[in-house]
């Protein structure tokens, strides 16, 4: 590389600050306390972001293959929502869905109503879908971000780019620049995308402004994740970091445009999270571009956050010092499965609770859903399993919801073992009595094990808060079982990722794709109906959404079979290539 070769002049050498981030030693004269101011104009100056472009074309030449799978994949997904909904939905179903829309429940998993009285397509397509867009783009920055930076540090690159003529931030400038790239062309891609929709939306400023502020939601995550990877030495906890951060962002403008609707004095929570102030804008209603303004102020300060907490940590440490680990492990340490769990029980714990959280409150509007049925579209009853059912109905299709935001843990857990690979971690544990088998075997069954019991605690959660609502605490144990049931199709998952993980680790991401696809023909294709051929090829459409539904046994047993056979052939390719670090 380049960088490396340049290594003289430039004076910016990794003695002089550029390695370790510690505070400068006190000058002792005139002519060092000069230096010292140099130094320090070296940290937050020009000098800092020396080598910045060519580093950034290195970054856009290393995510020459993952840049535009992620912009096109979610303009495509854009233009398939305006599409999809101007073809099947008439004026008289979208004003149906439009009352609909104002149960709590709906404004909670989509936001704010705009525009009810007078229900077009544009508007049905940025109030209802518009979050998910919103959602997919920040998990792309912080990816992006967090990929960039402190996994290139792990990885030992970090060092070597530090090594040539780089300043000290440049590589989290880079990083940050190239997301913010990412995001330009994710919101024009969705512009065009949606603009020669048959959605036909009018006027093309609306359509700009709901195109940029899904990618400036985009851009302030990545500020965010630039914050996480100062605070922490490690990329899976900065990405859960963030992570948090996005989940709580979602639970406060639910809460807050939920008591909206509700008349509640909870609104202002809305207006505490960056996904609300996009959703604040009401392209096609209001067109208000103001609320970008706070998202453009929080981008700033975050931005400037990052390079201060930057400048004062050491190159592979994090502001949230590490605690230093026994000097002799348990016993029960010496066991690779022991192991695989004590590397994953944190992550777990978290989302535990988020699910258990999660789960009550979403079980807690079963009798909104119950009392609110008569005003439903016929589109959502029959999606619900008809009015008689509407209760049972509702949670069935919750179970299905849990298990599509349990899948993204799944394939979150399962790629912790390709981050151990690439960090120098699994070459230890193999040197001992470990075999590939035994270690491969061991992050699966805790990977597996660990899927089923959010779905327990999500489903738990559910039918508490639904039994309270009711009154009815027979629905307590049916709502667990339904939860539970839909674990299957997850192991199925995660069986397809460690195949990948076992012959091809760099396409693990590939598990994203199918993800994404069966969640989207899971939550919208019955209402865009779809033919079942295509339904069917949805992992989540096959179990049966219980207590609604009854459970098919035989779907069970194909995915306990096929998770098997993947996991095997995946073991099989990982004893035979070499490992990353090799």
């Amino acid at each position: 590389m380049n960088l490396l070769a340049a290594h003289t002049e430039d004076g910016d050498r990794p003695d002089s600050g550029s390695v370790r981030g510690g505070a400068a030693a006190a000058p002792r004269s005139g002519r060092h306390h000069g230096a010292h101011e140099r130094e320090r104009g070296g940290r937050l100056g020009a000098g800092s972001l020396t080598g910045l472009g060519h580093l950034l074309r290195f970054m856009l030449r290393r995510d020459r293959l993952w840049l535009p799978i992620w912009v096109l994949s979610l303009a495509a997904l854009t233009a398939y929502f305006a599409n999809a909904i101007a073809v099947v939905m008439d004026a008289e179903s979208l004003q149906a869905m439009a009352v609909f829309a104002k149960n709590p429940v709906m404004v909670l998993i989509t936001g704010p109503e705009f525009g009810d009285d007078a229900m077009t397509v544009p508007r049905f397509v940025v109030g209802k879908y518009g979050v998910f867009l919103m959602i997919g783009a920040a998990l792309m920055s912080i990816l992006t971000v967090s990929r960039h930076t402190r996994a290139e540090v792990e990885t030992g690159r970090a060092e070597l780019i530090r090594a040539g003529v780089t300043g000290r931030h440049t590589q989290l400038i880079a990083a940050l620049l190239l997301t913010v790239i990412m995001n330009v062309l994710l919101s024009a891609g969705m512009a065009a995308a949606f603009q020669f929709s048959q959605a036909e939306p009018d006027p093309l400023t609306s359509t700009l402004l709901f195109a940029v502020s899904v990618g400036v939601v985009g851009c302030v995550f990545a500020a965010i994740t630039a914050v996480t990877v100062q605070l922490s030495a490690f990329a899976r906890a900065a990405s859960s970091m963030a992570g948090a951060v996005l989940g709580l962002s979602f639970v406060l403008r639910g809460i807050g445009d939920m008591s909206d609707v509700s008349g509640g004095g909870l609104a202002w929570l809305s207006w505490l999270s960056p996904l609300g102030w996009s959703q604040q804008t009401a392209a096609f209603t209001l067109d208000r571009w103001w609320p970008l303004l706070y998202s453009a102020g929080l981008f700033a300060v975050l931005v400037v956050a990052a390079l201060l907490l930057q400048s004062r940590r050491d190159l592979g440490a994090g502001i949230v010092a590490e605690r230093l680990g026994r000097a002799h492990a348990r016993r029960g340490l010496s066991t690779p499965l022991r192991l695989a769990l004590r590397l994953q029980s944190t992550n777990l714990a978290w989302w535990s609770v988020s699910m258990l959280v999660m789960g009550a409150v979403f079980g807690s509007f079963t009798g909104a859903m119950d009392a609110d049925a008569a005003a439903m579209p016929p589109e959502i009853i029959a999606i619900m399993g008809g009015r008689a059912g509407i209760v049972d109905g509702y949670l069935g299709y919750m179970a299905l919801y849990f298990a599509i935001i349990v899948a993204a843990y799944a394939i979150i857990a399962a790629g912790g073992l390709r981050t151990e690979e690439t960090a120098f971690h699994t070459e230890p544990v193999l040197a001992t009595a470990v075999s590939r088998t035994g270690w491969l075997a061991s992050w699966a069954v805790v990977t597996l094990f660990g899927a089923s019991w959010l779905m327990a605690v999500a489903g738990f959660g559910e039918g508490l808060g639904a039994a309270v609502s009711m009154d009815d605490w027979s629905l307590l144990w049916p709502t667990v079982l339904g939860h539970l049931a839909q674990a299957p199709a997850l192991w199925a998952l995660l069986g397809f990722a460690y195949l990948l993980y076992g012959f091809a680790p760099r396409l693990m991401s590939l598990s994203w794709v199918v993800f994404a696809a069966s969640a989207v023909l899971a939550l919208f294709g019955q209402l865009l109906k779809l033919d079942d051929a295509v339904l069917d090829l949805s992992l989540f459409t096959h179990i049966g959404q219980y207590p609604a539904q009854d459970l098919s046994a035989e779907a069970v047993l194909w995915f306990v079979g096929i998770t098997a056979v993947l996991i095997a052939v995946g073991m099989i390719g990982f004893r035979r290539r070499d490992l990353a670090t090799a």
